[in-house]
């Protein structure tokens, strides 16, 4: 099985849960997020990395209620590290730098905290509220691909629409084959 055969199969069969709070299903929150990223002219490297910034919860295997118990699953790093050396650096770190980012734009961003899902202020919490201004320097300093990350993030906040209608998980299979590392 090719690693993208595994990303669609982790979409369509294990995607099924609601999302962490939200009031659609891992798989309809991904597939939004890649969804917005098409519609708003983005790369290839940014649709998919919108595609698979949440990957890490479907593998991690926390459930669904982890942010609940007052655990941080890490997802954005259990992610990056399965999706390492199968796809460029520019996926990884928006996979990576998404937690970040809003971290990142909770410090930077008048009104983004409020604007945030009740879900999302949730696991903020948990992954280390907003940046202090030192850590806005050091973000904008060491990572070359912040400004990705942050409109990953953009997209993931608006990928929580009930009923939105977008293409399945197979819809993006050339995307993510055009991508992928040969080994």
């Amino acid at each position: 099985m090719t690693i993208v055969d595994q990303i669609i199969d982790l979409l369509e069969n294990h995607g099924g849960s609601l999302y962490f709070g939200e009031n659609v299903t891992e798989t309809e929150h991904a597939l939004q997020a890649a969804y917005l990223a098409e519609q708003a002219g983005a790369p290839k490297e940014l649709v998919a990395a919108a595609l698979l910034h949440d990957i890490g919860h479907l593998l991690h295997g926390l459930g669904e209620d982890v942010a609940d118990h007052g655990i941080d699953g890490k997802h954005e790093d259990v992610g990056s590290h399965w999706l390492e050396g199968r796809f460029p650096a520019q996926v990884l770190d928006c996979v990576r730098l998404h937690v970040d980012a809003k971290r990142y734009l909770t410090a930077t961003e008048p009104g983004y905290l409020a604007d945030l899902s009740e879900a999302s202020k949730r696991s903020l919490d948990l992954q280390g509220g907003p940046f202090t201004p030192q850590e806005v320097t050091e973000f904008e300093a060491r990572e070359p691909f912040f400004r990705e990350a942050i409109q990953v993030r953009r997209w993931d906040d608006e990928a929580k629409v009930v009923g939105l209608q977008v293409p399945s998980a197979e819809h993006y299979r050339s995307l993510l084959e055009s991508l992928v590392i040969p080994v």
